[in-house]
């Protein structure tokens, strides 16, 4: 854990509906959370509990009903977005990592990785070197030549992981990034997040069902029917077996 500090992730009475009258579903419930710096958290809940639709509004994916959004010392939603260019702030700010790495296959690892750095206009030799780093930093430098289908699951969800990082955010989320993987290389991933977290001063939040690694965080948010129940608790048996 970190010391106190303010949170890179911060939450108040965010809401999310969709659609009107009698068929309006309620997807968040005035849900309030932060996450500091350092700091590696989980969020569970059963399927439909509305963890897809939280980390879309944190990755400004998704537009809140209402509510308020803090990212890295921004607002950037007050009843309204605050911003215009939502890519921008994406690329500026956040990283994203999924259950399946989604590496472009004719790329080799190095490629893949450059590539977001290139799309936020970084001069093509300063993206490979930055590349080559952030793979020998996820131990994954003497695959950079390699393309994705010459991967195991864990080298690639590392090179997708290095991909995260790219534009060096200091918030990172985590869509099931351990569901495809055994024990072992599940361990290995999260003791990478956990490196990533302390060395970058990062917020990281990570959406699972994976009981392998709930030891794992700082602490677990619990979400049921769109709303924030017990955060700091032990998961429920329910909740390990939802989904």
């Amino acid at each position: 854990m970190t010391a106190i500090s303010d949170p890179l992730v911060e939450l108040r009475s965010v809401s999310k509906h969709f659609g009107e009258g009698a068929t309006r579903v309620d997807a968040l419930v005035e849900v309030s959370i932060s996450v500091l710096p350092g700091e590696v958290a989980g969020l569970l809940g059963p399927s439909g509990s509305g963890k897809s639709t939280l980390l879309n509004v944190i990755g400004c994916i998704a537009e809140p009903t209402s509510g308020w959004m803090r990212l890295d010392g921004e607002i950037v939603y007050d009843k309204r977005w605050l911003r215009r260019d939502l890519r921008r702030l994406r690329l500026e700010k956040i990283g994203f990592i999924f259950q399946t790495p989604n590496l472009l296959p004719f790329l080799n690892s190095a490629e893949n990785v450059a590539a977001v750095m290139e799309l936020r206009g970084m001069a093509p030799r300063a993206a490979a070197k930055r590349a080559k780093e952030l793979l020998a930093y996820l131990d994954v430098g003497h695959r950079r030549q390699a393309l994705p289908s010459m991967l195991s699951g864990g080298e690639a969800q590392r090179v997708a992981i290095a991909r995260a990082l790219a534009n060096a955010p200091r918030i990172i989320l985590a869509d099931e990034p351990t569901a495809a993987l055994d024990s072992q290389r599940a361990g290995v991933v999260m003791d990478l997040l956990r490196r990533v977290a302390v060395d970058q001063k990062a917020a990281i939040l990570v959406v699972t069902h994976d009981n392998k690694i709930f030891d794992r965080f700082d602490r677990i948010f619990h979400l049921r029917d769109g709303r924030l129940v017990q955060p700091a608790d032990a998961p429920t048996e329910r909740d390990v077996n939802a989904g």
